[in-house]
């Protein structure tokens, strides 16, 4: 027995127009074309894109206000996920009732949310801080290790904020990778990497040695002011000559 032939497939019809509005449906948008991997950086090319961003600025700093070790440590794992403006704001009045591990516990953790509800995730982190400050008072007698196993123990604490502690704190040579140095990274191809490791590692490989220790702040504030997520403003940065970025904006919008 024949089979039936089955009719043609119809392509789907186009949205309605909407009722009443007398306007077409909207078009899909276009996805934003994909920036190529930036070409890996020679070390001698990643000194000279270091000496530019030093020449800039140098003497960099952390934008984030502590007295010492400890209320660094604090106002570094209460950074995450949050803007070093904010935490400042908050730790502004943290501070003054409790710049001490023994007074932060004291304070407790109702005590230190008091301070921080305003940050991104303040919940865990003022149980955090308040567990970390125990185990220093338990386990080194109330003051920062200058280990980084130690201070990883603590926590809240990861790999990026003992880099940072150990780095501004204790002068060691280690290198935060936080958002923006990993977006940096594989932007300008001086260090790229899947993963905050990997970038991190790249970036100790090929800053001079006597470069390093600074070299995370001038990232960092670079990335944070100038070379942009959305849009690197790479007309005004004094390493663009240094740069192997494949997509560089090297005039403001409109111009």
């Amino acid at each position: 027995m024949a089979q039936t032939p089955r009719p043609p497939r119809k392509k789907p019809a186009a949205p309605a127009t909407p009722a009443g509005t007398g306007k077409k449906p909207a078009a899909r948008a276009k996805a934003a074309p994909r920036t190529r991997r930036a070409k890996v950086m020679k070390a001698d090319q990643a000194a000279a894109f270091l000496r530019a961003l030093a020449a800039a600025n140098p003497a960099p700093e952390t934008e984030l206000h502590f007295r010492d070790a400890y209320t660094l440590l604090v106002a570094v794992a209460l950074s995450a996920q949050t803007t070093d403006v904010a935490v400042n704001k908050a730790t502004a009045t943290l501070f003054e009732e409790a710049a001490t591990p023994a007074a932060m516990v004291a304070l407790g953790v109702e005590g230190v949310a008091r301070h921080i509800r305003r940050i991104g995730l303040w919940q865990g982190k003022a149980r955090n801080v308040v567990a970390l400050s125990q185990l220093l008072l338990d386990r080194h007698g109330g003051v920062v290790p200058e280990d980084r196993k130690a201070l990883e123990a603590l926590p809240g604490v990861g790999r990026k904020t003992a880099n940072v502690v150990l780095n501004v704190a204790f002068g060691q040579e280690t290198m935060a990778v936080d958002t923006h140095i990993f977006r940096l990274g594989n932007r300008t191809g001086i260090a790229p990497g899947k993963t905050t490791r990997q970038v991190e590692d790249g970036l100790v490989k090929r800053c001079p040695p006597d470069m390093l220790r600074d070299a995370h702040h001038w990232l960092i504030l670079h990335g944070r002011y100038i070379c942009k997520a959305r849009m690197p403003e790479c007309w005004r940065c004094p390493a663009v000559a240094h740069c192997n970025h494949t997509a560089k904006v090297l005039a403001p919008p409109g111009r």
